[in-house]
């Protein structure tokens, strides 16, 4: 969302333009995924006296409106990112956290249903793919060779040292 429509937005979305909204809004498209934290620390940074559950409110009025999207993620903080209505997925690291958008799997929303839709009427399927990312997967392959590599020459140091290992 450019600088010259989140004004509009928010008064379109039935919130009152202040500053704290004005900087979140720019914090979160600036820093796509940054976890509510991070985005406290910006505004902060940008505007000067702004207490954490200040931030904390205006990002859950934000999402309540469907300004920004809140993007759940195991085990660590929540992540924000604009909400561009444009229904598509994300793809979280494990390991590192790492967190990417990805096209939605099958077509509109909702893109994914239910067996039984239990009588609802689906709008949209949240869907976080969760693995490891390549840089995660060649991190963890070099230290294993290293740790292996460094293993092996330490056996071979002490068998030579062993008593064993002397010709007769």
């Amino acid at each position: 969302m450019p600088n010259a429509d989140r004004a509009p937005a928010l008064r379109n979305a039935g919130l009152r333009v202040t500053a704290p909204r004005l900087a979140t809004l720019e914090v979160v498209a600036e820093h796509p995924h940054a976890d509510a934290d991070s985005v406290a620390h910006a505004v902060r940074e940008r505007l000067g006296a702004v207490s954490r559950q200040a931030v904390y409110d205006v990002l859950h009025a934000l999402t309540e409106v469907e300004l920004l999207r809140r993007v759940p993620v195991a085990g660590r903080s929540a992540r924000y990112e604009l909400h561009e209505h444009d229904n598509h997925h994300h793809l979280e690291c494990r390991v590192c956290g790492r967190l990417e958008d990805v096209p939605c799997a099958i077509g509109e929303a909702p893109c994914l249903l239910p067996h039984d839709d239990l009588g609802f009427e689906i709008e949209v399927a949240e869907v976080v793919y969760r693995g490891v990312c390549a840089a995660c997967r060649d991190e963890a392959a070099t230290s294993a060779a290293a740790t292996g590599a460094s293993a092996s020459s330490t056996a071979a140091a002490a068998q030579l040292d062993s008593p064993d290992s002397s010709s007769p």
